[in-house]
């Protein structure tokens, strides 16, 4: 009878074990997130830091936005049309390249491939960093290490996530163009006709609010996982920073189309 017991309760253990150490890590990453955003606006401002972050995870991602982009768009505009020609719609094919970018893969597409090139790299140099003592170091100099790591790459990530999702969102429209219009033999002024009547400020706000939330996910994940690589318990030094920088990458992109379902369901 008390095996029967233990058979029953230990995954119940389990589970509440899992539950609360997940707490606890969101606990500690919110707080992560509220000092690093404080801490934006201690005097003197990061403005030199901040603008070598905005280069580095905007500026040098602009080609792989661009190519990603423009193959998405050419992909949608592809499916799209070979869907709805079945129906007589394929008038709409602008409208629905449009619409399909602008309100969700140009968000997350956007993020995914910031994670992919910027956010790991964010992860493995602040992990690095923290195993070859250069955090201990800040301390001892008496700088702050989330002020001088973590709050410029924040703020950059607010300010290039949108601008680089308004860049995916252009080039993918215009590889729907070149699908529907240059290859399939759509009416080009249909096809911007229907993007003009059917694209509304709503939808654009919505998916600059995404590209927001995603960019502060992003950065506060990355940075999270590279500072504290010291304290995982599946390994130290080289390999404490490729865990690190593999949970990073990981848990942003799940975390991402989560909170995409999300803000999906409530901007609607």
């Amino acid at each position: 009878m008390a095996q029967a017991t233990n058979y029953v309760v230990t995954p119940f253990n389990w589970l509440g074990k899992a539950s609360i150490a997940l707490i606890g890590e969101l606990g500690a990453i919110a707080i992560f997130f509220t000092q690093a955003s404080c801490l934006i606006f201690s005097l003197p401002l990061q403005v030199s830091k901040t603008v070598q972050q905005v280069f580095f995870i905007g500026a040098k991602s602009i080609l792989i936005i661009l190519l990603v982009g423009l193959f998405t768009g050419m992909v949608l505009g592809l499916q799209g049309y070979y869907t709805l020609v079945k129906f007589g719609s394929e008038g709409v094919l602008g409208a629905a390249v449009a619409l399909s970018l602008i309100r969700e893969l140009g968000p997350v597409m956007t993020a995914l491939m910031i994670i992919a090139r910027a956010g790991s790299s964010m992860a493995a140099e602040i992990g690095i960093m923290r195993i070859s003592e250069q955090i201990d170091a800040l301390d001892t100099m008496d700088i702050n290490p989330i002020r001088f790591l973590v709050s410029p790459r924040i703020v950059a990530s607010v300010i290039s996530f949108p601008l680089l999702t308004a860049i995916f969102d252009v080039i993918g429209i215009i590889g729907g163009y070149l699908s529907g219009v240059v290859l399939l033999g759509i009416n080009s002024g249909i096809y911007l006709n229907r993007i003009e009547t059917s694209v509304v400020m709503q939808d654009v706000s919505g998916g600059f609010i995404k590209s927001l939330a995603f960019g502060i996910i992003v950065s506060t994940i990355c940075c999270y996982q590279g500072y504290f690589t010291h304290m995982r318990p599946g390994g130290f030094g080289a390999k404490g920073v490729s865990l690190a920088t593999t949970s990073a990458v990981v848990l942003s992109c799940v975390l991402v189309l989560i909170v995409d379902y999300v803000l999906t369901s409530v901007l609607l």
